[in-house]
């Protein structure tokens, strides 16, 4: 009779220390590891011109049938492809201008964004390319190219003489965009520097290289002011200079980060970033704009 009691108490108790060890979410063997709580993630989009489109990292030439090219894997793939981000959609366009009313121009793309909430209160980052076209950089590169040092310069002081207007039309994109994203960091890519200046390149001088490389200095300065006046009118945007990290892969250096192919000359690619340019537009994004801590 007291054995028969002894193992009903024994039974008992076991029976207590199972629904113990379920209450408290243990096995018997070993625990496995924790589940980590996945990442939050920043809904993305991204504005712009050539450079957010993606141009470089794939075909040389736009197709001439379409209006709004974009080539694959430009940067802003690099981003998604991070995890940290969720991209909505990249309305970049080859070409694009900051305005003009064209369906590719910055502005329609914005209006575009807006009208089909793409672009809303939800976005957490926009990142945006723009500027280059409008202060006319490609007559640039063409002048220097084709007709000496002297038109060079000529073409360069004009491509200065447009930046007040572009300073304007940027900083009141910039606006635009807090305006219908309010709660997005808007990460604002500048150029980065054609040429390593060195004698010897068939098509641009030396003086040409150092003359095309104060352009695109001159444009990255006006491209910061433009944020810093979209910040004062209470933007968050943020200026991230890439030509440290261009540095040593010009054109004409022995690792090359933006494409020239001097057998066609008028290559849309030409003067892009190639596959590991984007890359490097990625990193910079990544590592200067942290969107896992705006997410946070």
């Amino acid at each position: 009779m007291g054995d028969r009691i002894l193992r009903r108490r024994r039974a008992a108790f076991a029976a207590g220390l199972a629904t113990l060890a379920l209450a408290l979410g243990t096995a018997a063997g070993p625990a496995g590891p924790a589940t980590a709580a996945p990442a939050l993630q920043l809904n993305y989009v991204a504005i712009g011109d050539s450079y957010t489109a993606g141009t470089g990292a794939g075909e040389d030439v736009k197709p001439a049938s379409t209006t709004c090219w974009q080539s694959s894997p430009g940067y802003v793939a690099d981003v998604d492809k991070t995890g940290r981000v969720s991209l909505v959609v990249n309305a970049a366009c080859h070409g694009a201008l900051l305005t003009g009313g064209t369906e590719t121009s910055v502005q329609t793309q914005i209006q575009t964004l807006a009208y089909t909430q793409a672009l809303n209160a939800s976005t957490g980052m926009v990142t945006v390319t723009a500027g280059a076209n409008d202060a006319g950089v490609s007559p640039v590169l063409l002048a220097c190219a084709s007709n000496g040092v002297e038109v060079c310069a000529n073409a360069v002081a004009a491509s200065e003489g447009a930046l007040g207007q572009v300073g304007t039309g940027l900083a009141t994109a910039y606006a635009t965009i807090q305006g219908v994203a309010p709660n997005a960091k808007i990460a604002v890519l500048g150029y980065p520097r054609l040429f390593e200046p060195a004698d010897g390149n068939p098509y641009f001088s030396l003086d040409e290289q150092v003359l095309i490389n104060l352009a695109t200095d001159r444009l990255n300065a006006a491209i910061a002011g433009a944020v810093a006046s979209a910040n004062a009118g209470g933007a968050d945007a943020q200026f991230v200079d890439v030509t440290p990290r261009f540095s040593g892969h010009a054109v004409n250096s022995d690792d090359p980060w933006i494409v020239y192919n001097g057998g066609n000359p008028l290559a849309d690619s030409n003067f892009h970033p190639n596959a590991a340019g984007h890359r490097a537009y990625a990193t910079a994004v990544m590592s200067e704009v942290k969107p896992a801590k705006l997410a946070k």
